[in-house]
C-alpha cells in the first residue's frame, strides 16, 4: 500500500514523532493509523498523547548494588496509580531495567534512556511498558556512586519502595569491608538515612541562606520571650548546634540509639574493626 505524505504528516502531528519514524509505521502496518501509532507507542517514538501531561505522582524507588559492593544506582521510576506501583510483576520489571541501567555505567536519568535493554533501549521500554499498562512510565531520578580507592556502596529500599537510600562508606583496610560488622553499620546507616532524613551530609552541605534564616527567626523569639540582648547570641549558638544536629547526618542521634550520634558510632565501629571508617555521600529519594 502507498503510503502517503498526508498520512505520514497525520501521524507525525498526533504523535510528534519523527517523519521518518512514522513512514516506517505506517508501512510495516500497511497504512492502518491506529496499528501505526500503537507500534510507535510500543518504540518508545511517540508522545504519549495527552497522558504524557498527566501526574505520575506514584511509582517505586529501586537500587541496585554490584555483587562487588564498588557500585550502585538508585532510581525512582514514576507511574500514575499506586496499583501499577504495589504491581509484583511491574517492580520485577523495574528491576531488570535497573539491572541494566547499572551495567551500563550510566549515571543519569537522561543518560539511562540510550541504554540497550531488551531488543531496543530504556526509552523504548518505557514507551512499550506505557502501551502494555496504559500509564506514562518514567525515570525521573537518578543517582550513581563508584568507589573510589577502599570502601563500599550499600542501599536500602523502605516501605515497599516508597523510600530509597544509597550510602557509600570509605574506609582505610580491605579486610574491614569483606566483615560482617561493617554490612551490619552500612545497614544501619542507611536505615538511619531512610528515617531521619538528613537534609546534608555535614554543616557545609547545610545553605548559608537557611542557617541565616534560622538565626534570625530564634532571635525575633528570644526577643518577644524578653531575653536580655546581652545574651542573645550566646543562646543562638546553643540553638543553632540544636538545628545543625536534627538536620545533618553525622550529627543526628542514631536512631536505634539516640544516646549516640551517627559521628560517634562510626568512631565506635571503626575502633570495633580497627579502622577508620567515614560516610563519603549518600543519596535519598522518596515517592
Amino acid at each position: 500500500m502507498a503510503i502517503t505524505a498526508k498520512a505520514v504528516s497525520e501521524l507525525r502531528k498526533q504523535t510528534s514523532a519523527g517523519m521518518m519514524a512514522c513512514k516506517k509505521a505506517l508501512t510495516e502496518t500497511n497504512g492502518d493509523f491506529d496499528a501505526a501509532a500503537k507500534l510507535l507507542r510500543e518504540k518508545g517514538e511517540a508522545k504519549r498523547g495527552d497522558r504524557a501531561d498527566r501526574e505520575t505522582s506514584e511509582g517505586i524507588v529501586a537500587a541496585h548494588v554490584a555483587e562487588c559492593g564498588n557500585s550502585g544506582i538508585l532510581a525512582v521510576v514514576n507511574c500514575e496509580t499506586d496499583f501499577v506501583a504495589k504491581n509484583d510483576a511491574f517492580q520485577a520489571w523495574v528491576a531488570e531495567l535497573l539491572g541494566a541501567i547499572a551495567t551500563s555505567g550510566a549515571a543519569t536519568a537522561e543518560d539511562a534512556q540510550s541504554v540497550p535493554f531488551g531488543e531496543g533501549t530504556v526509552e523504548n521500554a518505557l514507551g512499550a511498558k506505557f502501551a502494555e499498562l496504559g500509564e506514562v512510565i518514567k525515570i525521573s531520578s537518578l543517582s550513581r556512586f563508584e568507589v573510589s580507592g577502599t570502601g563500599a556502596v550499600a542501599s536500602y529500599i523502605h516501605m515497599g519502595g516508597k523510600v530509597g537510600v544509597l550510602l557509600e562508606v570509605a574506609a582505610e583496610n580491605a579486610a574491614t569491608t569483606s566483615s560482617d560488622d561493617f554490612a551490619t553499620l552500612l545497614r544501619d546507616i542507611t536505615l538511619h538515612i531512610a528515617a531521619a532524613n538528613p537534609a546534608g551530609l555535614s554543616r557545609d552541605d547545610i545553605d548559608a541562606s537557611v542557617v541565616e534564616e534560622e538565626n534570625e527567626i530564634n532571635r525575633k523569639q528570644l526577643l518577644a520571650d524578653g531575653k536580655p540582648e546581652a545574651i542573645i547570641d550566646k543562646i543562638l549558638i546553643g540553638k543553632i548546634n540544636k538545628f545543625y544536629s536534627e538536620q545533618v547526618l553525622t550529627e543526628q542521634a542514631f536512631v536505634k540509639d539516640p544516646d549516640i550520634s551517627i559521628a560517634k558510632l562510626l568512631a565506635a565501629k571503626g575502633k570495633d574493626l580497627g579502622d577508620t571508617i567515614t560516610i563519603t555521600r549518600y543519596e535519598r529519594f522518596g515517592i
